[in-house]
């Protein structure tokens, strides 16, 4: 009788191993894979791809990714999203007694890049668009960008991500914070900014992007501040962000 009730308890318990294994299968086959994004295909530069991979913050937040000098110079984009490269927004117009899509200036969405990319940091417009070569729609979630730069520089370069999630706010950068200043409503925690450095002579296999600082909160200057210790659910938007580069 022993060895029947222990043969009965081996079979159950590969049974239920077995379905537990199945189960996990099947799980990781549903997962979505991530969003492809390609742009600037007819580049005869550098390959570049990167992987975002999105954190438990993330909620559609607007970002820029562009190359530089090493002495900060702008190069070029690399993927821009769409309301940030029309300026036109989805909460943009409040005109009809609600929110609507429409044109808007938020300066403070990307101050860096727009710094950057511009010596008077003009904002993109639907007459003066970024062109549609860099830009997209917004990545729902995790995303893989695979892109190409025009030029091959000489020597090191640096890739940057600016990224904001709007009404992001916690117990610092709270909604009463700056009562005269309507465009930090709209940001709460100001842009996070990424950075890496890419050396063409000695290219890593693989690049991880950590963040280096943050935009001015309302936009009005392009100055890097480096001081995140105030931050909290907008460390979080990204979990991770990896980049190849191919020559």
């Amino acid at each position: 009788m022993k060895t029947i009730i222990i043969t009965s308890l081996v079979i159950l318990t590969m049974t239920a191993s077995s379905f537990a294994g199945t189960k996990t299968e099947q799980a990781r086959k549903k997962k979505p894979g991530k969003e492809i994004i390609e742009t600037n295909i007819n580049g005869n530069g550098y390959t570049i791809e990167l992987d975002f991979t999105a954190g438990k913050g993330h909620n559609n937040p607007s970002f820029a990714i562009w190359t530089e000098t090493m002495d900060e110079k702008f190069i070029q984009e690399i993927f821009v999203t769409r309301s940030v490269s029309t300026g036109i927004y989805r909460y943009g117009d409040a005109s009809s007694g609600k929110w609507e899509a429409g044109e808007k200036m938020y300066k403070a969405t990307l101050p860096y890049f727009f710094h950057k990319r511009t010596l008077n940091a003009e904002i993109p417009t639907p007459d003066k668009p970024i062109i549609d070569a860099y830009t997209g729609a917004t990545p729902k979630k995790d995303f893989l960008l695979k892109s190409k730069t025009d030029p091959k520089t000489d020597g090191k370069f640096r890739i940057l991500m600016e990224i904001n999630q709007a009404w992001d706010s916690n117990d610092y950068w709270h909604n009463a914070k700056y009562p005269d200043e309507p465009e930090y409503h709209n940001s709460c925690q100001p842009s996070l900014v990424y950075a890496v450095t890419i050396d063409p002579e000695n290219l890593m296999d693989e690049y991880t992007m950590n963040p280096i600082g943050h935009g001015h909160y309302s936009g009005k200057d392009g100055k890097l501040y480096t001081d995140l210790s105030t931050f909290t659910t907008a460390l979080k938007i990204a979990e991770r962000i990896k980049i190849v580069v191919k020559k």
